[in-house]
């Protein structure tokens, strides 16, 4: 018989690199489902994989309700479906485009940062060249006027 592998909070939160609060969060939110033993939670193998593919999720830009949505077409049945893989393309789509505006979005805001710092660095130069011409004309005993 093979015995099935549990694991506690903390085992998920240490390998993952959360805190035990996110994965009540995520509890909370119908998308992992631990049994209990009294008040200890014990996460299954499903659990643990389910944590892996919401932390994924999150690192895609899957908001949690996609997530659970994919999760609650792939509970339908054994080994998922055509819904839950035509939702999955959907959402991909979806953060694809959302990311191809962000790369144009960062785009557009550093030529815009690169116009403002060489407008800046001119201006510098510009002061810089005028205190150089006031040191040298204050030094010939000049008096200049602004101009």
């Amino acid at each position: 018989m093979v015995e099935k592998r549990t694991f506690t909070i903390s085992e998920l939160a240490q390998e993952f690199d959360v805190t035990t609060r996110s994965i009540r969060f995520y509890e909370d939110q119908g998308l992992l489902r631990p049994t209990r033993r009294g008040q200890t939670r014990i996460f299954s193998t499903k659990d643990r994989v389910r944590l892996k593919l919401i932390l994924r999720g999150k690192r895609m830009g899957f908001t949690l309700a996609e997530t659970k949505e994919l999760f609650d077409l792939w509970d339908e049945t054994p080994t998922g479906n055509e819904k839950q893989l035509l939702k999955m393309l959907e959402i991909l789509t979806d953060r694809r485009q959302q990311l191809e505006q962000q790369k144009n979005d960062i785009a557009q805001a550093e030529m815009e940062m690169d116009t403002a710092e060489a407008r800046c660095r001119e201006a510098l130069a510009e002061l810089e060249r005028k205190k150089q011409r006031r040191q040298a004309a204050t030094k010939d005993g000049e008096v200049v006027g602004e101009g």
